[in-house]
This record gives structure tokens, sequence and C-alpha cells, in this order.
């Protein structure tokens, strides 16, 4: 018979004894991994650079699943190939889901890239010319948005009683330099620069494309239900990793990436 070893013993109970510990986290529901949905670019990297090493640390697997338009993140989510993603603001998100009879809930509110009028064309707003092209967001939220600035501008006018925030091209009551509105999915207004006078281009997707906010001729102020969100299934609002995700939105943490990285960004009200 062989000698017992207690030191032997000790070792083989300490390795079980964090097998056991490692199969419990993995195992353990309110640790799981979090599939985040973002449009590539600015939210995308929020999450990569101050949300995701936060989560981690709290023993959560985080992937990033980056999106190109503003309907799949949305599908995915409700679906459940996403619990989260971060990309829309709550006008986009309430529309959305009334449309599609999705269970979607706004979880909280994250630095935003304002929606900007850029330009390869011309230096200046005042140089526009009758006839010119403006091309624009082609969904009906971020249209509106870009409506809200040309009205701004005195470039249209809206019909009396119009809700702006729910204008579109038919509630243009005049348009004295007879501009030519040519609306395009969102991600593709940085491409239209070298084909129009003018592009109105969501902040993400110029800052993807590798233009800089301040490259704008002019940028939106934006109000709070302009501002992006994440967003996660309602049947979820209560569970724990919901909770960490917002937590870590509001950490200091995340508040001196978003210093860094993302100046220029209008940021929610704490």
């Amino acid at each position: 018979m062989k000698k017992f070893h207690p030191l032997r013993a000790g070792v083989l109970a300490i390795a079980l004894s964090a097998t056991i510990a490692s199969l419990a986290q993995a195992a353990d529901p309110n640790k799981p991994e979090i599939r985040f949905g973002a449009t590539a670019g600015p939210y995308s990297d929020q999450i990569r650079y101050g949300i995701k090493p936060q989560l981690e640390k709290e023993g959560y697997k985080v992937t990033i699943v980056e999106f190109s338009d503003y309907v799949q993140p949305n599908l995915a989510l409700a679906d459940g190939a996403l619990d989260a993603n971060a990309f829309q603001h709550e006008v986009y998100l309430k529309k959305f889901s009334a449309d599609h009879k999705l269970a979607l809930s706004e979880l909280v509110k994250v630095p935003t890239a304002p929606i900007g009028l850029y330009s390869h064309k011309h230096k200046r707003l005042d140089e526009l010319k009758d006839g010119a092209t403006v091309s624009l967001p082609n969904d009906v939220t971020n249209q509106a948005r870009a409506i809200i600035l040309l009205q701004q501008l005195g470039w249209v006018t809206l019909k009396p009683g119009v809700d702006p925030v729910k204008s579109s091209e038919r509630d243009i009551a005049s348009n004295p330099h007879r501009i030519k509105l040519v609306p395009l999915e969102a991600a593709q207004l940085p491409r239209s620069l070298d084909d129009v006078d003018y592009a109105f281009v969501n902040g993400n997707f110029a800052l993807a494309a590798g233009l800089k906010l301040n490259d704008a001729l002019l940028l939106e102020k934006i109000p709070p239900y302009y501002l992006n969100l994440v967003a996660v299934r309602t049947a979820d609002l209560n569970k724990p990793y919901v909770t960490d995700i917002a937590n870590a939105y509001r950490s200091a943490d995340f508040a001196r990436v978003i210093e860094q990285r993302f100046a220029g960004f209008s940021k929610p009200a704490q």
C-alpha cells in the first residue's frame, strides 16, 4: 500500500476546489456571455474600450457584434441573438418597436455624436445654389432630424401644424432654392459626398468614414430624445447582467474613456 502524502493531498484538494469554482462560475446564470450589438464606429468602440473591460472584470464574456444598418440590430435583439444593442435614439426605438411589434426597452442613454451637414464641394453654407442636391437619411426619424436642420437654415419651411420630430419630405411647404433631396440609407451617406452638394451624415457613420465632427458645416444641438441609448428586451430589464451594463455606462471609468476618445459628443444628464 502506498503511503499517504498530506502535501500531495492538499495540492489535489486545492486543484479540485479551483475546478469546482471555475465550473460554478461558468454555470452561474448571473455571469453569462453578453452579446452586444452596435453600429460600427464610435458606439461599438464605446463598448470595446469603456464597457467590455468593466463587464469582463465582473466575470462576463462580452462579444461585440457590429452592424452596418439600423434594422438588423433590433431584430437580432428581439430574436435573442443579442442581449443588448447601442445604436439608436428613443424616437427610433419606439417607432421601430411599434411597427414590428417588438418588446424592447431603453436601458440608459449614451454619449452621442450629432448629425452634421458635410460637403466635399463647398466650404460654406452660403455657397448654396438653386437646384443643389442634398442627401439625407431615408429612415423616418433621422430624416426628420435633417429636415429640422434644413428649416433652421431657412432652406425649407414646413407646413403649419406639422410636428418637426415627425416631419418628412411630404411636409415641406416651401423650397425656395429648389433643393433636390436625395434620401439614402444612413450608412451610405458618407459615400454620397462626392456626388451631392451637401450631405447630412449621422455622427457614427461620419466618424467611421474618417470625417471629423468639426469638419461639419453645421452640427445639430442634440435634444434628449435624440441621444442614443442602450436597448434590451423588456422582459430582461431587471436581470443582473442588465443592471451591470447600466452601472458600467454610469461609471467614472466610462466617463474617462469618453473624455479621452470621444471629445465633442453630447452627453446625457446624470
